[in-house]
């Protein structure tokens, strides 16, 4: 049967919980990464996937950032974790707390270890955030483990290579395709991660603004991707970014990346619906 997973910045989770189902069930997902859900706990729509034999674990705080993991092999809810080691935190004022913001999940999910992350943007080349930017990256790298079966999806915000943005001229002086940004990202491969679609699906972009008419030009960005540790990388099999999605009326700007690993994954985790901890913790049943 394989293991497919999936990785969308799906901006606003509210505003396209259809968009989300339709994709679970045209490409049979069995793990999708989600990034920018833009909701608060007590307002994802939970019951949308508990219906339909998904587990989910999300982390949203408001109407910013926010990443979630739906799995229909199970989720062992004793695994999330909302933050990872050595996580940086911001406020826009720099003398007051710097909380951690809602950019990262973490759960097991059929017996693989699954991270969704919403890398900072990092504004500009002077700004605070950029430098947050940097040392969100950073962090995670340095903790993340390489052994065993790991996915890592998401939105990096760096576009690797001058392929990766339609006109590298455009964004001479940018974020996104500065060398900061792309030798903190080659620091997953240090870690031992494999980047696991651009060999497989051959060049092609992964967002593209709403404005301006960007999707009908072509003129685009691949920001987004999958790592997987060795181990899951020699599994991968088959790539897809979904660009039909993007074309679709108020869709996302992302367009969902797609894998397929010829693994056969664990459900020793799957739970009832009724017994999903983030239902009881913020009252979302039905």
């Amino acid at each position: 049967m394989g293991f497919r997973v999936a990785t969308w910045n799906i901006n606003s989770i509210r505003s396209r919980v259809d968009r989300v189902v339709a994709l679970l069930e045209r490409h049979d997902i069995d793990v999708l990464l989600l990034q920018e859900t833009k909701c608060p706990p007590d307002a994802f729509p939970f019951e949308a996937f508990f219906e339909r034999g998904y587990d989910v674990a999300h982390n949203g705080v408001n109407q910013w950032n926010g990443v979630a993991i739906v799995s229909r092999v199970g989720i062992d809810h004793d695994s999330v974790q909302m933050s990872f080691a050595g996580q940086p935190g911001f406020a826009k004022d720099p003398a007051a707390e710097q909380s951690l913001e809602p950019r990262a999940v973490f759960a097991q999910c059929g017996g693989v270890d699954c991270w969704s992350l919403y890398v900072p943007n990092g504004r500009s080349l002077k700004d605070r955030h950029f430098d947050y930017k940097i040392a969100w990256l950073k962090a995670f790298a340095e903790q993340v483990s390489s052994s065993g079966l790991t996915v890592v999806g998401g939105d990096f915000n760096v576009a690797p290579l001058d392929e990766d943005v339609w006109d590298i001229a455009y964004f001479s002086g940018s974020t996104h395709v500065s060398e900061t940004e792309r030798a903190a990202l080659d620091l997953f491969d240090d870690a031992g991660l494999v980047e696991v679609t651009r060999p497989l699906t051959g060049p092609g972009f992964t967002y593209w603004d709403y404005a301006q008419g960007r999707f009908a030009k072509n003129e685009g960005m691949r920001i987004d991707f999958q790592f997987a540790s060795p181990d899951l990388a020699s599994h991968a099999r088959a790539a897809l970014i979904d660009v039909q999605e993007r074309s679709a009326e108020r869709t996302s700007d992302h367009a969902p990346v797609v894998v397929d690993y010829d693994l056969e994954p664990s459900r020793e985790w799957m739970l009832a619906p009724e017994d999903c901890p983030q239902r009881e913790q913020e009252d979302c049943a039905s």
